[in-house]
């Protein structure tokens, strides 16, 4: 006989997830922050060679939120359910196409550290035209995480729905998910 889980310690499990989200996202954006000069390729591209170690950190820092969010997904999916499975799983698949499109902007991430370690194929442009094509390459991330907050927000909505509707969570926080939703 198998024991069931308790919704009590998905809960603190699915807190415990959240909690290394915000951390690692925000180490990511704070190790991007300082190597991005605003208007700056030359700059930029200097700084991410300087500390190739803590561009690459914050990379590492963006895959784990991610891994911990797919987990998330899972978790909410199950403490939802009872409320209701068919916006439970509508909300997870809106978390993870979110998450999807997230990772796939990771990538550029990637571009930009083959542009400014000089790969020998890019030999063809100056060193002007990586800088920008490395600058091109974060903003490219920006695009593609934006684009991923649109499905963030969906999920939040549905998410805060089932919170108002559960009965196990205050009322409140529900009204604040969904009025945080409206913000993505």
């Amino acid at each position: 006989m198998r024991a069931e889980i308790s919704p009590q310690l998905y809960a603190r499990i699915g807190g415990l997830f959240y909690l290394i989200i915000i951390i690692a996202g925000g180490f990511a954006q704070f190790s991007r922050g300082n190597l991005v000069v605003s208007g700056d390729a030359a700059a930029t591209a200097r700084n991410i060679v300087v500390s190739e170690s803590l561009f690459r950190i914050g990379v590492a820092g963006e895959m784990m939120t991610l891994v911990f969010a797919v987990a998330l997904t899972v978790i909410l999916y199950v403490l939802f359910r009872p409320v209701s499975k068919t916006l439970a799983l509508l909300a997870a698949f809106f978390a993870l196409v979110s998450i999807a499109i997230e990772g796939t902007s990771i990538v550029s991430f990637f571009a930009v550290l083959s542009i400014v370690k000089g790969a020998g194929y890019l030999s063809a442009f100056a060193p002007d035209q990586l800088n920008a094509l490395a600058y091109l390459s974060l903003g490219l991330f920006e695009y593609g995480f934006g684009i991923s907050l649109v499905f963030f927000g969906f999920c939040l909505f549905l998410y805060g729905f089932l919170i108002f509707r559960s009965g196990y969570f205050p009322k409140w926080l529900g009204v604040f998910v969904i009025i945080g939703s409206v913000c993505f």
